[in-house]
């Protein structure tokens, strides 16, 4: 079982389903008829309509061994140790494991995020004449982890032999006519209510498992509330492991700010652009490509400024084979328009706007004008390994290129940066490179620091680094969009869209490059080898709707 689903998974089970079964009686119990779905709605029907959100886990093994066709050796034994470990770390007795006191009766694991509970002042040791605490402190958020029965007698067998656990209190109390059991084990209590003989549910908060308790009696849940009926059918993706819910966006992120000491209270202007997102949908699968992600935000169109407009694609062409890095998108000029709109309503983000105008008027440079307005089309950054020159300690140059409908305004701005540049002893020369017209800016003993030229009538390239701009000018070298890194990557993603983020994770540069940046072990190494790349996009088929895809492309297993 995955690492990441075992350590919710199995230490809440572990604690509670000793108590759902402990006597004969608890045979009787489990012999029942039992009601109710196994799937994420039967299990949203007994979570509060209160829920910020929810996840759903599916516990078929038919999906997570998709995952075992995937990865190094390496990677693989890695990843089996370290459940191993976790197994041992959670049953210290060395007798339970998950394939064979678990599996076989636990149905999906719904695990819900609710409001937190206001911390009252007689909870702390005030001292006295101290000063008055305000009644809105708030504790962490409540979980509720919702398991499903799929097989009650495998749960009645677990649950016995969970008895015999060392150090494990048990203490049972009676809500609305169902048995609360509160289980206490290293000083932790965790309550679990086993609710229509067909979901066990638990909580590390008594109060959570009654209002789950009022729910099944008949109030209100998570399933019947505005917004998440629409989602609660998912995302279309295949094997899914695991499927995200959050139908009320904006409320989510509020309620969650205010439960936090650390986060102060969010602005009107902040709630205003959060309540552009009504609610969120997101699910994670395993197909033959590796784990892909699919996410859909359901957006207020009277609300959302932005105007969507879908890549041509044609921007990938541009870039080499070997770029191992790739950002592209469409009309910056349009989300720029956006931002400075925005602005108006926060006075920081303005003033930091302004400020921005008032240094390139030094330059002689409009910043709305000269440097976002004719950045009206297709554009993207790759990065391109390189040790020539001012590259040769990074191992790598960018490359930034723009199609425009306005290269009048484009070349002008060019000039005035090269006349900047003039100033600051930075010596400007002319190069044809490909049968292209390139400006340089070179230094002495290290070459050129950054080029710029035009590939066509309308795309204008920016490169950091001589070795660069011969990459992207000089078209006899295959294209990126022709390869089979990229193609392997971006190729099963959603057409049209607006653009690609792209990471090869294949190439040399990469990993060591990640490992520069991020404090990352040689077991993130392992991990890391047994990715291709990385691939996102985004598409938008209409003002209310926002779909999110990504793909975590894996190699597969060495036969």
């Amino acid at each position: 079982m995955p690492e990441s689903k075992s350590k919710f998974f199995i230490p809440a089970v572990g604690a509670a389903v000793v108590v759902v079964a402990g006597s004969i009686a608890a045979y009787t119990y489990f012999k029942g008829s039992s009601g109710g779905s196994l799937d994420a709605l039967g299990s949203a029907k007994v979570v509060p309509s209160t829920a910020l959100m929810a996840t759903y886990i599916t516990t078929d093994s038919g999906a997570w061994a998709k995952l075992q066709q995937f990865g190094t050796p390496e990677a693989q034994k890695l990843v089996a140790k370290n459940l191993e470990d976790f197994n041992k770390q959670m049953f210290s007795d060395g007798n339970v494991s998950y394939e064979k006191d678990i599996k076989p009766w636990a149905g999906g694991v719904m695990i819900a995020v609710l409001p937190a509970n206001p911390v009252k002042p007689a909870q702390f040791n005030v001292p006295s004449g101290a000063p008055n605490i305000p009644t809105n402190l708030q504790q962490e958020p409540n979980i509720l982890i919702v398991v499903g029965i799929k097989d009650k007698l495998s749960a009645l067998n677990f649950a016995n032999k969970l008895k015999s656990q060392k150090g494990v209190k048990l203490q049972e109390s009676d809500y609305q006519g169902q048995k609360i059991i509160e289980t206490t084990e290293n000083g932790k209590p965790t309550y679990s209510v086993v609710l229509n003989n067909s979901h066990l549910v638990l909580a590390p908060q008594k109060q959570a498992v009654e209002k789950a308790i009022d729910t099944f009696k008949g109030q209100s849940s998570f399933a019947s509330k505005e917004g998440a009926s629409s989602i609660l059918k998912g995302v279309d993706v295949k094997n899914s492991l695991a499927q995200i819910y959050v139908p009320d966006y904006a409320g989510m992120v509020q309620q969650l700010a205010a439960g936090s000491p650390q986060v102060k209270q969010l602005p009107p202007q902040t709630l205003a652009q959060l309540k552009q997102i009504k609610s969120v949908v997101a699910g994670v699968g395993v197909d033959d490509a590796g784990v892909r992600v699919k996410a859909i935000a359901n957006l207020d169109p009277q609300l959302n400024k932005f105007q969507y407009q879908s890549s041509p694609g044609n921007i990938v062409g541009q870039f080499p084979a070997d770029t191992f890095a790739l950002v592209s998108g469409n009309g910056i000029s349009r989300g720029w328009e956006v931002l400075v709109e925005q602005s108006k309503d926060y006075p920081e983000m303005k003033q930091a706007l302004e400020q921005a105008r008032g240094q390139l008027k030094f330059a002689n440079l409009d910043l709305d004008k000269d440097i976002f307005g004719w950045m009206n089309g297709e554009f993207a950054f790759g990065a391109i390994p390189s040790n020539q020159g001012v590259l040769a300690n990074v191992g790598f140059g960018g490359a930034l290129v723009f199609d425009t409908s306005d290269r009048k305004t484009a070349e002008a701005t060019l000039t005035k940066l090269d006349t900047l540049a003039k100033t600051q002893q930075i010596n400007i020369a002319n190069r044809n490179i490909g049968g292209k017209d390139v400006t340089e800016w070179q230094i002495p003993r290290q070459g050129a620091l950054l080029a710029h030229g035009w590939l066509d009538q309308d795309t204008v390239f920016v490169a950091i680094g001589g070795p660069i701009a011969d990459a992207v000018s000089d078209r006899k070298n295959p294209s990126l969009d022709t390869s089979d890194a990229f193609k392997g990557v971006t190729g099963s993603l959603q057409k049209p869209n607006g653009g690609y983020f792209y990471l090869d994770m294949d190439k040399t540069k990469t990993v060591p490059l990640i490992n520069s940046f991020i404090s990352s072990n040689a077991d993130t190494i392992t991990i890391l080898s047994s990715v291709r790349g990385i691939g996102f996009t985004a598409t938008s088929p209409d003002k209310s709707t926002s779909e999110l895809e990504m793909l975590l492309a894996l190699k597969p297993t060495a036969k």
